[in-house]
């Protein structure tokens, strides 16, 4: 080999540039979706118009709520309608319902949440059995067994109490509630209940300290879920009870009703302020509801 070839430097690729060898990353946020966006405002327009006629209707005298337009504003409103469902009875409603949303999702998560693990951690075919039996109550409309629970109320002296609306309410609850509960549970990764197992981890110590923790997503879902079932039930409360002591805000409605007429403005204040508690605790936990509710509450 010659001196000149020793001496010829040698020549090296060029390093390559980071901004071309990069994957290029998708900027989906950009892209415009005229489809989308349409659908979006019509969605918004189908929620927010009824919400905005009862809001205007609940601030018009009774003399003209019948001929006014819901989607006109009121030419004299007034706060008469709110302050004559306040002196109504309406914190005593608003009492018991919130008693009775409380107990049922006490209720629910108490038994749902251990239901759930046993379903997920549990390999047995009678497990597997006795999970899809009892999913068979979301196919069972309460309609259906109505009389047959009226009989068992009456005969457990529970008729016209709150427990009479909070068992059966908790009851329906409980299949859906289970449902999403497995399905969170599922995305908890195995390795993290061997890690705990090697620890010498109990199954309750699993329960409390790793799988409740982690599935916040999913009991944030059945908190609201089975608070909206007991917050906007009426088939229990009006079977089950008739004095005025368990009325609840479905029933506080038929106040306003009677043969003589319909109070309009003041039915549909009540509503509003019915949904306002709902609502508040919908703002509180909707990061926690969407992420359950797509199944990740797990992750």
């Amino acid at each position: 080999m010659s001196h000149d070839t020793l001496r010829r430097p040698v020549k090296t690729a060029p390093a390559p540039d980071p901004d071309r060898t990069a994957p290029r990353r998708r900027h989906w946020s950009r892209r415009a979706n005229p489809l989308a966006g349409a659908g979006s405002v019509i969605w918004l327009a189908v929620v927010i118009v009824p919400v905005y006629a009862m809001i205007s209707a609940s601030l018009t005298h009774q003399s003209e709520a019948l001929g006014h337009n819901a989607l006109k504003p009121p030419s004299h409103p007034t706060l008469d309608n709110y302050d004559t469902v306040l002196h109504n009875g309406f914190g005593h409603l608003l009492w018991n319902t919130a008693l009775v949303a409380a107990a049922v999702v006490v209720i629910v998560l108490a038994l749902c949440v251990p239901l759930s693990y046993v379903a997920v951690r549990t390999r047995s075919v009678w497990s597997g059995a006795a999970f899809r039996l009892f999913l068979l109550g979301v196919a069972i409309p309460a309609q259906a067994v109505v009389v047959p629970l009226y009989l068992m109320i009456t005969k457990l002296n529970l008729y016209d109490s709150l427990l009479a609306i909070i068992l059966p309410t908790a009851a329906f609850a409980m299949p859906v509630s289970v449902l999403i509960l497995t399905g969170t549970l599922r995305d908890i990764s195995e390795d993290l209940y061997e890690a705990m197992g090697l620890d010498g981890a109990s199954t309750t110590r699993m329960l409390f300290q790793l799988v409740i923790p982690l599935a916040k997503g999913g009991i944030s879902t059945v908190v609201v879920y089975a608070a909206l079932q007991a917050w906007n039930g009426l088939l229990f409360p009006l079977i089950f009870t008739q004095s005025d002591g368990p009325r609840v805000l479905t029933l506080g409605l038929f106040n306003y009703v009677s043969e003589f007429g319909v109070n309009i403005p003041a039915l549909l204040a009540s509503v509003v302020l019915s949904g306002v508690p709902i609502f508040v605790v919908y703002l509180v936990a909707r990061r926690a509801l969407v992420g359950g509710l797509m199944g990740v509450g797990g992750k």
